[in-house]
């Protein structure tokens, strides 16, 4: 998945975190209440503002950087 369009880091922005669409969600939220037991479900009815193509961005961010193949901060 190419979540380059979907993950945006701005640094003003939650310290420069990597959000979704320009938003205040973090990456680092989703994958949190991901790893606590929320459900894709729950997070969109929480965060109604998300969608699923969101939260697949934020997991396929999240592989990436532990398999070393992106680095923080994302190039532009």
């Amino acid at each position: 998945m190419d979540y380059r369009k979907i993950i945006t880091i701005e640094p003003g922005k939650r310290s420069g975190k990597p959000c979704i669409r320009g938003m205040r969600i973090t990456v680092g939220d989703v994958l949190g209440y991901m790893a606590g037991g929320m459900s894709v479900k729950e997070l969109m009815t929480d965060f109604n503002e998300l969608t699923e193509e969101d939260i697949r961005a934020c997991l396929a961010f999240g592989a990436d950087l532990a398999q070393g193949s992106r680095s923080y901060p994302m190039p532009a």
